[in-house]
């Protein structure tokens, strides 16, 4: 019994270790990857990993996209992007080398299927965004 507490307290202990110290377990690719604190809030298309800039013109073409969940409505709930009324932000899939599902990564646009107002670049699964510009 004494055994198996102090497995539990070391796990415990473990585990609020990296928790505090913000040791994350996905580690970014490239700049472009990282949270927008990290970097400018702004990404130009030819910076996108090559699969956003696949994906950024699938959009503009209006597809055809690989997933299922490509353009359907973006809810916003993180109120990360600006205001917009619901319907108004569609998400799209932007591939990940070697994941089994869709990943974290996406691009979210707003307005217009096919000339979007604007387009944001999530690395992180929509914890941060970067606005993509020309």
């Amino acid at each position: 019994m004494a055994r198996f507490a102090a497995v539990k307290f070391a796990l415990t202990s473990f585990l609020l270790a990296a928790a505090v110290t913000g040791s994350g377990l996905v580690q970014a690719k490239s700049p472009v990857d990282r949270p927008a604190g990290s970097t400018s809030a702004a990404v130009k298309v030819s910076e996108l990993p090559p699969q956003g800039r696949d994906t950024y013109e699938l959009i503009r073409q209006g597809g055809p996209f690989a997933y299922d969940k490509d353009g359907t409505v973006f809810g916003n709930r993180e109120h990360l992007l600006p205001f917009e009324k619901r319907g108004y932000y569609r998400e799209y899939t932007v591939k990940t080398p070697g994941s089994r599902d869709r990943g974290a990564r996406r691009i979210v646009c707003g307005g217009p299927s096919r000339a979007p107002d604007a387009c944001y670049y999530t690395a992180d699964h929509y914890a941060s965004f970067r606005k993509i510009v020309e």
